[in-house]
């Protein structure tokens, strides 16, 4: 499985929804003509390569998926929406500094980590 890869609205439901049961999905919604998603994209893809799969980054070009940041009411290019387990768990628009992103991202893993531990707990019985 890639780590970085291209959405369409087609496969969103099974190339972030499903797979964020996983691994937490990045959602990078930008467009070619705008200059601040040029910066942030390739540095998202470094980051998800330097993370090694601890999060996966869903790349979606908004300008041929419009419908896809309709759905998620973004406002501005870029935004990155985080999702795990199958529902989103944080965003931010514009372009970020590393260290921003990597609170972000290390935010994300965590709180999808948690929610596994969660889901392992027993269910407490009655006595």
């Amino acid at each position: 499985m890639h780590i970085s890869y291209d959405v369409e609205e087609a496969d969103f439901e099974q190339l972030v929804v499903a797979r964020s049961h996983a691994a937490p999905v990045l959602v990078d919604i930008g467009a070619e003509w705008c200059a601040p998603c040029r910066v942030l994209t390739p540095r998202l893809e470094k980051l998800a390569a330097e993370y090694g799969g601890a999060f996966l980054l869903a790349k979606v070009d908004a300008d041929e998926h419009m419908r896809i940041a309709g759905r998620h009411q973004v406002r501005g290019f870029p935004t990155v929406i985080a999702y795990s387990r199958g529902s989103e768990i944080d965003r931010f628009s514009s372009n970020q500094a590393e260290g921003f992103l990597r609170r972000f991202i290390d935010a994300a893993v965590d709180r999808h980590a948690s929610a596994a531990g969660a889901a392992d707990d027993p269910v407490p019985q009655p006595a």
